[in-house]
């Protein structure tokens, strides 16, 4: 149920939808004059209407009955395609304690929400000005998502085959599996979201992003990526800069000058200085790459502490919609559920997951050995002819190489899914972790296995520098006109006509108007843009140093983009709380590291070490143990810096250990 926050928009919507058609509750706290469209749940064209009351009836029934406790409505008639679907007081509140969600207390700090002591947290009459519209709506999916069969039973009006539901299997998922529900999305309230697209995407500094509206209206996981998108950004100046002096100020052009002909080395000038601009840039991206992270972790605490998810509860959440397995108590919890042995899932990774990701692992392998045949093919015919035909052709066998890694990647990321459904995770954090794994493993390999080919085994810094080059305008140009350029055409004039024809109709429904849009396609390959830059700009833009410059172009436009893109181009996706990056955060710690090892190896070829050494007189032996002993001491300088900068501000410290405390005091004083 809704208060009198916002009212202007739920009125809107309340017109298409007639306020006597909700279902009812019995709560008297919950009982409002108004009621906030926040879910659609879209039907089949054929679906029986003993089906559709069916389903509103299990909806509206309250949970210790089997049934969710929300707030349902039929739509046009009884007859229609679509189910609109809301919560009542209750149960966002129930909702909101065992999400561990945290909220303003009275005297104005952020404090774990408890049920019981609901009264002395701020503005918890009004649900609009509680929660916000992305957690109102994650809660009303979460509550569809939980809802379970108690016995063996028909779904009436559907075939006896598909229409048979097994005692405690997840409801929402039969009916999807049975053709009854296409879709389950939350819905736009237009008047907020074009309030944020001014503020957001049609301003004209380039920087500046509304978080906390873009929190309040997508949820902290959209929040979270435009946070760190945005911060990442501000963070390449400093190597953007660097680039552009090492380039065309430093004497050299930052160590990369002239190749010798026909061997594959570099050169500097002589009158250059006697530290390189390969040296610095490498030493830079190591002690870049270390404060980035750690400064971003700081930042990203904070964000929680804000948005109240520090102290999220998920340790005994109950098993994602997908898992199954044989129904028994949970020897944690104690609650009935269903059971899969570890064993099991611990074979089918070993046995099947990981040889199927070994052998896309094998396909790169052959990808990149037919790629070093065809340039090795084009070189001798440049060579031979020496046209300017010919020196095109020098740039077709790493294009056709970033066609082939990007076909083999798209079907690896479905298959990634596929096995990782099939492997039964209980938990949705272990389910997204395992599939991020497998995708991050093959991606890693599949765009830097060449790189790292050319750099340590071949030694041929000129074809590692033209190599990088080509993936960082290859890719962004490609990105670019998929994620921005295309989709904008589409909507800007092939969707155009339709919409016009919507806005002049006054009896459309603006609701069922929504499902015409194609769903969001998530984060997934946003994260992934992102490491792959920060691999490139992390690992070899020593070689290449107007990567970061490269970078900074593209993300100024990536960050409007992407937020044009969320806003206007797709449905509205649902955003669980969540209080930091996840796994991708690991990822980039991760690649931190790698960098270190990368950058330590790539400072062997630069030409002034090659030439100290010469001098010296030091064997290839020496070098070798004096490049791991500098490897290892650069870690330790790495592992320190991230010691000295805490993960998180003391301020902030101290409020998630106040949190801890009051939480375990509100515990201690329920069992009395």
């Amino acid at each position: 149920m809704t208060s009198m926050g916002d009212k202007g928009s739920v009125q809107t919507q309340t017109k298409v939808l007639s306020q006597d058609s909700w279902t009812q509750v019995s709560c008297p706290c919950c009982v409002s004059k108004q009621v906030e469209p926040l879910v659609l749940i879209q039907l089949s064209d054929n679906v029986q209407p003993v089906t559709k009351r069916w389903l509103i009836s299990l909806i509206e029934t309250s949970k210790r009955h089997g049934g969710a406790a929300l707030l349902a409505h039929p739509g046009e008639d009884e007859c229609g395609d679509v189910v609109v679907v809301s919560a009542p007081r209750c149960t966002f509140l129930k909702a909101t304690e065992d999400l561990g969600l945290c909220k303003k207390y009275h005297n104005e700090d952020m404090v774990a929400f408890s049920y019981h002591d609901r009264d002395n947290f701020s503005n918890v009459d009004d649900m609009q000005e509680f929660l916000t519209l992305a957690e109102r709506q994650y809660i009303v999916k979460n509550e569809l998502d939980s809802l379970q069969a108690q016995k063996k039973q028909r779904i009436p009006g559907v075939p006896e085959a598909p229409g048979v539901l097994e005692a405690w299997e997840n409801i929402c998922q039969k009916l999807v599996r049975a053709g009854v529900i296409k879709d389950i999305f939350p819905l736009h309230d237009q008047q907020r979201l074009n309030d944020l697209g001014r503020r957001w995407y049609s301003k004209k500094q380039i920087w500046g992003q509304p978080l906390d509206a873009i929190q309040s209206y997508f949820g902290s996981t959209v929040a979270f990526y435009f946070s760190f998108l945005d911060f990442y950004t501000w963070a390449l100046i400093p190597p953007a800069f660097l680039g552009l002096v090492l380039t065309f100020l430093l004497p050299g052009g930052g160590g990369v000058v002239k190749e010798q002909a026909g061997e594959g080395v570099m050169e500097e000038d002589d009158d250059g200085p006697s530290v390189s601009g390969h040296m610095v840039q490498a030493v830079f991206s190591m002690l870049w790459s270390t404060l980035f992270i750690e400064l971003w972790k700081r930042r990203s605490s904070s964000l929680s502490h804000r948005w109240g998810t520090l102290n999220l509860a998920e340790r005994f959440a109950g098993p994602r919609p997908g898992f199954h397995g044989t129904l028994g108590l949970n020897p944690e919890t104690g609650r009935l559920e269903p059971l899969f042995p570890e064993w099991q899932r611990q074979l089918r990774v070993g046995l099947v997951s990981l040889p199927l990701v070994g052998l896309f692992l094998g396909l790169v392998v052959l990808g990149m050995t037919c790629f070093y045949h065809g340039e090795a093919l084009v070189q001798g015919f440049h060579q031979d002819s020496g046209s300017l035909f010919s020196g095109v052709l020098l740039y077709m066998p790493s294009i056709a190489h970033i066609v082939y890694t990007n076909m083999l990647g798209n079907v690896y990321h479905a298959v990634a899914m596929q096995l990782t459904e099939w492997e039964n995770h209980r938990e949705e954090s272990s389910f997204q972790n395992h599939h991020t794994t497998k995708v991050l493993l093959f991606t890693f390999f599949n765009n830097f296995a060449v790189l790292f080919h050319i750099a340590f085994y071949k030694q041929d810094l000129p074809l590692l520098r033209k190599r990088l080059a080509s993936m960082l305008i290859g890719n962004q140009l490609v990105n670019q006109c998929t994620e921005v350029v295309v989709p904008f055409i589409v909507d800007r004039f092939l969707s155009a006509p339709h919409k016009k024809e919507q806005e002049d109709d006054l009896e459309m429904d603006k609701l069922r108007a929504q499902r015409s849009l194609p769903p969001y396609p998530g984060l997934f390959a946003e994260y992934i843009e992102l490491l792959l830059q920060f691999g490139y700009l992390s690992l070899f833009s020593c070689v290449y140093p107007l990567t970061a410059v490269l970078l900074l172009l593209n993300n100024i436009t990536e960050i409007r983009g992407d937020a044009y893109k969320i806003c206007k181009l797709f449905r509205k996706p649902f955003s669980a709380p969540v209080s930091n990056m996840g796994v991708w955060q690991t990822a980039f710690e991760v690649l931190g590291f790698v960098s270190v090892m990368s950058n330590c190896w790539l400072l062997l070829l630069s030409p002034r070490v090659q030439e100290f050494c010469l001098e010296g007189g030091i064997s290839g032996k020496n070098i070798i143990l004096v490049a791991i002993l500098v490897e290892h001491v650069l870690i330790l300088v790495k592992m320190v810096l991230a010691f000295m900068i805490p993960d998180e501000p003391d301020w902030v410290r101290i409020k998630r250990e106040q949190i801890e405390f009051n939480s375990m005091q509100a515990l201690g004083q329920q069992k009395l």
